[in-house]
């Protein structure tokens, strides 16, 4: 048997670029085979069936076709818009930074359905919310597990020596936190409060039933966006765009 010329997978459309006059290329996700990129033919013309059912931020059940180069959407149908993401520029912002995350980490062609439903469950989780922050956070800490990345929070990457309940540090470049004495020697760390370290340690390896009735002051949810963020960067060995956007709508 060889392999069938077309298939069926849901989608989240990451992003979007415009090929010539009529066409998209498009970047999506899917649980199956991860991140893929195809054409959708015609989507730019007035009237298309592909049209909205393509645009970046929208979860789809897609059929399409195999391609010598890049395969093609011949169908598109929304099963989610996230309506209430798109109508608040703070919840765009914050979605198409989800999207960015996973375009930045994956690669094509590798399939990670938990990640897939990670994306999916906190799309949804920032069209019903306003504690947006956790929302970030949790999916950061999450998404960093299922790629491999999951920091180490509950003992000293260097020494092994079980963390005290003091300002103890992580270390981005040992992806996980230092004593005290260990990160002296590494003076690039970044302190982290008792409460910050518990804060991460909980949302690690709870559900987000749990970590959503969690309370914090700003200076607190400061803390833990900027480890988070640092750590992204450090892996990524960049800044993530929309951060920077984010952090304008967070000062305006």
């Amino acid at each position: 048997m060889g392999t069938p010329r077309s298939y069926q997978t849901q989608a989240i459309i990451i992003k979007q670029t415009k090929l010539g006059e009529a066409d998209k290329i498009l970047t999506i996700y899917t649980p199956e085979f991860g991140k893929l990129k195809a054409v959708a033919k015609g989507a730019c013309r007035p009237g298309s069936k592909l049209g909205g059912n393509v645009e970046p931020l929208t979860h789809s059940l897609m059929m399409l076709a195999r391609g010598r180069n890049l395969d093609i959407v011949t169908q598109s149908q929304t099963i989610d818009g996230f309506l209430a993401l798109k109508s608040d520029l703070w919840g765009m912002s914050c979605g198409l930074y989800l999207l960015e995350l996973i375009d930045s980490f994956t690669v094509e062609n590798n399939g990670n359905p938990p990640l897939f439903a990670l994306l999916l469950d906190t799309l949804r989780r920032l069209c019903q919310t306003d504690s947006s922050e956790i929302v970030l956070r949790y999916f950061e800490l999450h998404f960093l597990h299922y790629l491999g990345y999951r920091p180490q929070l509950h003992q000293c990457v260097i020494c092994n020596s079980p963390l005290r309940p003091v300002v103890n540090s992580f270390s981005f470049s040992q992806g996980g936190i230092l004593c005290p004495h260990c990160s002296e020697k590494e003076p690039e760390s970044h302190p982290l409060s008792v409460d910050s370290l518990k804060i991460l340690r909980l949302w690690q390896d709870c559900d987000y039933a749990t970590a959503k009735r969690v309370k914090m002051k700003s200076e607190l949810s400061s803390q833990l966006r900027q480890a988070m963020q640092g750590y992204i960067k450090y892996l990524l060995q960049r800044e993530v765009k929309s951060i920077a956007w984010l952090e304008e709508l967070r000062g305006s």
